[in-house]
């Protein structure tokens, strides 16, 4: 599986592609930052970053995109540029009609680390190790993109299949309740 990573924010913007499986080593696909300069009205911003991410989205054909989930800073003008960015990566998967997962800074540490609280070099050095790199990228965005869809790779093939043995679940027990009550079983 391979999975594009998204770092949003409207003056860097992490794009990371990694492809691997559960239980398998993972390969570093491309890592970028896209930039923009503050000077620019905020609609230009938001265009470069969705240059960006479809240029990425086309050149490395991902099967998912995880987006870092937006919490809400003390700066509020952070979090809204943030939250932009994040809407222009929802657009673009929905674009390509590519399936999105959201995964929060906690969860993405987690995954990568194993400790939620890590910090950012913490961070950098394990998608390194992970990844088979001489350094952690740089900067912190490019590494925190990458950990996003390892974040994905690892926690979402493995809620993928929980699901669907969840979803076949319930579909073996629709024909036994319909036997029961002598009516179709509805599905939800």
């Amino acid at each position: 599986m391979r999975v594009l990573g998204v770092d949003p924010g409207l003056t860097r913007c992490g794009i990371g592609v990694v492809e691997g499986a559960l239980g398998r080593p993972l390969s570093l696909v491309g890592v970028d930052v896209v930039r923009t300069s503050a000077d620019l009205p905020v609609e230009q911003r938001l265009h470069a970053v969705e240059q960006g991410l479809e240029d990425w989205v086309r050149r490395s054909a991902p099967d998912a995109i995880a987006v870092e989930r937006v919490f809400a800073q003390h700066n509020l003008r952070t979090v809204m540029g943030t939250a932009q960015a994040s809407g222009i990566a929802l657009l673009v998967a929905a674009r390509h009609g590519l399936p999105v997962a959201l995964h929060t800074p906690s969860e993405v540490k987690a995954a990568v680390t194993g400790e939620g609280r890590a910090g950012k070099a913490q961070v950098g050095l394990m998608v390194a190790r992970l990844l088979r790199l001489p350094e952690a990228p740089k900067p912190a965005d490019a590494a925190d993109s990458l950990a996003l869809a390892i974040c994905h790779l690892w926690r979402g093939s493995a809620q993928s299949r929980i699901a669907a043995a969840v979803a076949a679940q319930e579909q073996a027990k629709a024909p036994a309740q319909q036997r029961l009550s002598g009516r179709p079983a509805v599905r939800r």
